[in-house]
C-alpha cells in the first residue's frame, strides 16, 4: 500500500490549471502568490450531462491562447482561456438521422489542439486533431474569424481510418506536432505521419507468457517521452502494466514493468525524457525511470478515486492531477509530497496548465482576499492566538516551591561555585566548634546539678544530656541559615555572629561558669 502520511507544504507556486467534468463545467483553478493557496476564480458553462466534457486541450500560446473542449454530444468546442468567451464549435462525428449523435461507438477519445507558428498567432485559424473510439480520425483547420461565437464549422477535414477492428481508446501527439500515436482495446499503438496522414510504424504483441497464455491487447494511455523525438513512447495498459517502445531498436517493448493492480488511466513523462509518471484506476500515483524500469517511488497520500488526467507543469516542479474523487491535485515531483488539494465538487475528467500565466506581487493588504483566506487558515491552526494571548495555567504546590527556591538562588547568588564552597566550609568549621563547645557546656552543666541534686544527678545528667542535645541542634540549623542565605561576608553577618556570642555569654555566666573562660569569650568577641 502507498504511504499516507504526508508532511506539512509551504503553499503552491504561481500557476494556473483549467479543468472539465462531467456536467460540462470548466473551472479554473489560480495560485497568485509566491507559495499560497490555490483558489477556484472562475466556473465556466451551465451543468448539463448531455454536454458531459471528455477531455480538454490548450494551445498556450502568448497571443490569442486557445482552448477546445471534446462534448458528450460529438462537439468540440473552442473557449478563450483567459475569459472563457465560446468562440466556435465543430462536430467530429458526422451522424446520420437514424443514428443518435451520443452513441457510446462514436465519443470522442482522442483531441488534440495544435499550437500555432508564431507568424500565424495573429491570425484567427486552428488546426485541431480528433479520432472516435470506432476508429475515425480527422484533422481540420477552423476559420475563427468567419465565424460566430456557438457557430459551427462546415469545413471539410481530412479523414481516416486508424485501424479495421477494435475500439481507440488513446491518442497522443509529439512535441513536433507532425506524428500521432493511437492505440486502443484490440487495437496496437500505431505510429501516423500527420502531414500525409500513413501509417509509419506498428507495434507488436508480446510473446505468450510462462503459461502459454497470450495477453489480449488493451491500451489505455500513451504519452511521448522525449519532446523533440518521436521514436520513444510509454503506453500503460489495461492489464496494470506500462511498456516502453523505441521505433529504432525493434517492434515490441524495450521495458515492460507492472504497477498495482489496477488499469493504468493516464501517463505523463517529464521533459528529461527519463522519468514517466503513472496514475491508475483505485488513485495510485507514481514515478518510474524508462532507463531501467525501476520504481522512484509512490506520490505521498492516496486518491480517493480513480485518475483520469495527469500533466506536468513544463517550467515548475509541479504535477497536478485529477480524477473521480472530485479533486485536483498538485504534487512536489522532487519530494513525491502533495502541495495542495482543491475539492471541485463534481467528477473530474481532464485537467491542463496554462504556461504563460503570469501573476504580479502586491504589497500586503488586510482587504485582500487572499489575506483573509490566510488569516482564517492561521486562526484555525491556533499558532498565531498561542504566541499572541498564551493562556495561563495554575502552578502546583510542588512546582511553586520550586521556583521559590530557583528565585531564592538566582538573587542570593547560590548557583556560584565559589561562594558554595566558601559555605561548606564555613560550616564544617561551625560544626567543629559548636561541637567542642557543646561538650564542655554539657560536662560543667552536669557537675553543678550534681552538686546541688546529689544523688538525683543520674537522672538530672540525663536531662540535662537531652537539653544540650536539642540546643545544639537548634543553634546547628541556625548557624547553617545565616551561613548559606547571608553568607557574603557582610556586615548583617558579623552583626548576627555577635548578638549570637553575647547571647552565649549570658547563658554560660547564668549557668555558673568559671571566670577564666568567661574572660576568655569576652576576649575572643573583642577580637
Amino acid at each position: 500500500m502507498p504511504r499516507t502520511s504526508v508532511v506539512e507544504s509551504p503553499g503552491c507556486p504561481p500557476l494556473r490549471v483549467l479543468t472539465t467534468d462531467v456536467l460540462g463545467l470548466i473551472k479554473v483553478v489560480e495560485v497568485r502568490e509566491k507559495l499560497g493557496v490555490p483558489k477556484v476564480v472562475e466556473t465556466w458553462g451551465s451543468p448539463n450531462t448531455s454536454q458531459s466534457a471528455l477531455m480538454a486541450s490548450i494551445a498556450d500560446s502568448k497571443y490569442n491562447p486557445l482552448l477546445a473542449v471534446a462534448r458528450r454530444n460529438g462537439l468540440v468546442e473552442l473557449f478563450n482561456p483567459l475569459n472563457g468567451d465560446a468562440l466556435a464549435s465543430v462536430r467530429v462525428i458526422e451522424t446520420s438521422s437514424t443514428q443518435p449523435a451520443t452513441s457510446g461507438d462514436d465519443s470522442i477519445t482522442g483531441l488534440h489542439l495544435f499550437k500555432r507558428e508564431k507568424l500565424d498567432q495573429q491570425s484567427r485559424s486552428c488546426t485541431l486533431l480528433a479520432c472516435t473510439e470506432n476508429r475515425k480520425a480527422s484533422l481540420r483547420t477552423i476559420d475563427l474569424s468567419n465565424l460566430s461565437a456557438g457557430s459551427q464549422s462546415t469545413d471539410s477535414p481530412k479523414t481516416w481510418d486508424i485501424s479495421g477492428a477494435g475500439k481507440v481508446l488513446c491518442c497522443a501527439v509529439d512535441g513536433d506536432e507532425k506524428f500521432a500515436l493511437f492505440g486502443g482495446k484490440g487495437i496496437e499503438v500505431n505510429l501516423w505521419d500527420l502531414e500525409n496522414c500513413t501509417k509509419t510504424w506498428a507495434a507488436k504483441s508480446p510473446p505468450r507468457n510462462s503459461l502459454d497464455l497470450f495477453t489480449p491487447t488493451w491500451f489505455t494511455a500513451a504519452t511521448f517521452l522525449c519532446k523533440n523525438d518521436h521514436r520513444k513512447f510509454a503506453a500503460g495498459t489495461n492489464n496494470h502494466q506500462v511498456r516502453i517502445y523505441d521505433i529504432s531498436a525493434q517492434r515490441r517493448p524495450v521495458i515492460s514493468f507492472e504497477f498495482r493492480e489496477t488499469a493504468i488511466k493516464a501517463v505523463a513523462a517529464e521533459l528529461d525524457g527519463n522519468t514517466v509518471y503513472v496514475g491508475n484506476g483505485t488513485g495510485d500515483l507514481a514515478s518510474f525511470d524508462i532507463r531501467t524500469g525501476r520504481l522512484l517511488g509512490s506520490f505521498v497520500g492516496k486518491c480517493s478515486g480513480s485518475i483520469r488526467s495527469i500533466v506536468k507543469h513544463p517550467e515548475l516542479p509541479v504535477l497536478a492531477s485529477c480524477g473521480l474523487d472530485s479533486y485536483v491535485r498538485f504534487w512536489d515531483t522532487r519530494t513525491r509530497q502533495l502541495l495542495y488539494a482543491v475539492f471541485l465538487k463534481q467528477h473530474l475528467t481532464s485537467v491542463v496548465v496554462d504556461t504563460n500565466f503570469s501573476y504580479e506581487e502586491t504589497a500586503a493588504n488586510p482587504s485582500d482576499e487572499s489575506g483573509k483566506v490566510l488569516s482564517v487558515d492561521h486562526t484555525e491552526d491556533g499558532d498565531e492566538e498561542d504566541i499572541e494571548s498564551p493562556t495561563e495555567r495554575k502552578m502546583s504546590s510542588k512546582e511553586k516551591k520550586r521556583s521559590k527556591k530557583k528565585h531564592k538562588s538566582e538573587v542570593q547568588g547560590d548557583n556560584d561555585p565559589h561562594l558554595e564552597l566558601n559555605n561548606i566550609e564555613a560550616v564544617e568549621s561551625m560544626n567543629e566548634n559548636t561541637g567542642e563547645r557543646g561538650q564542655r557546656k554539657r560536662s560543667k552543666h552536669r557537675k553543678s546539678k550534681q552538686r546541688n541534686s546529689g544523688d538525683d544527678g543520674g537522672k538530672d545528667d540525663e536531662d540535662s544530656d537531652s537539653d544540650g542535645q536539642c540546643e545544639k541542634l537548634k543553634h546547628i540549623k541556625l548557624k547553617k541559615r545565616h551561613t548559606l542565605y547571608d553568607g557574603d561576608g557582610g556586615d548583617g553577618d558579623r552583626k548576627r555572629k555577635k548578638k549570637l556570642k553575647h547571647k552565649k555569654l549570658k547563658k554560660r555566666v547564668d549557668d555558673g561558669a568559671d571566670d577564666d573562660e568567661c574572660s576568655l569569650v569576652l576576649k575572643n568577641l573583642i577580637d
